[in-house]
């Protein structure tokens, strides 16, 4: 088969929709949606996120060093769009879409009420990268809605519905079913 080149790109599939919650210098919440990140260390569970300098999420992560990560649903698409049209410099971005900011446990930082999945992380380093930061975060704790549960007690993808970004067409997709148990399927080649 033939490929065609698209020269370098931030291309990957998927790209996660990650919400991040921070306080702005007065203690008001903000939300950004950010799609350059992902988990990045099993010990210490960890994820890593890049934000440009010209965004109030980095200067909050600076400041406070402390962030949640909330995983949407696809019933609020279009507030975690919003959430990376508008900046938290110029408007109250839970107060327009009208998700409540709910204060994290074990950190300083806000998460979305609304979406079944939240990581509180505190930041462990930050490596610069061109124009954007890589804030990497310990996972001190997640948070899981109850009725996204399975059978099992485990979270259950196709309760969570999140969605995925696609930064060549620049739009969002969600899942389909289970193809595959994993490291299992793969036994199958091995004689």
């Amino acid at each position: 088969m033939t490929k065609r080149s698209f020269g370098p790109r931030t291309l990957l599939y998927p790209h996660p929709d990650l919400i991040i919650g921070t306080y702005n210098a007065s203690g008001r919440p903000n939300a950004m949606v950010a799609a350059w990140g992902g988990i990045c260390s099993s010990q210490p569970p960890s994820v890593a996120v890049s934000v440009q300098k010209t965004r109030q999420t980095y200067e909050n992560l600076v400041e406070r060093r402390e962030f949640t990560i909330s995983i949407p649903s696809v019933d609020y698409v279009k507030e975690a769009d919003y959430f990376g049209i508008v900046s938290g410099r110029d408007e109250d971005k839970f107060a327009v879409t009208g998700l409540t900011p709910v204060k994290s446990d074990l950190v300083n930082a806000p998460y979305v009420g609304e979406f079944p999945v939240v990581l509180e992380c505190r930041l462990l380093q930050t490596v610069e990268i061109g124009v954007h930061t890589q804030f990497i975060g310990e996972i001190l704790d997640v948070k899981v809605d109850e009725n996204v549960l399975g059978e099992d007690g485990k979270p259950d993808i196709e309760k969570i519905r999140p969605f995925a970004y696609d930064s060549m067409r620049q739009e969002y997709y969600g899942f389909g079913k289970v193809l595959a148990k994993a490291f299992s399927v793969g036994k199958e080649i091995k004689k």
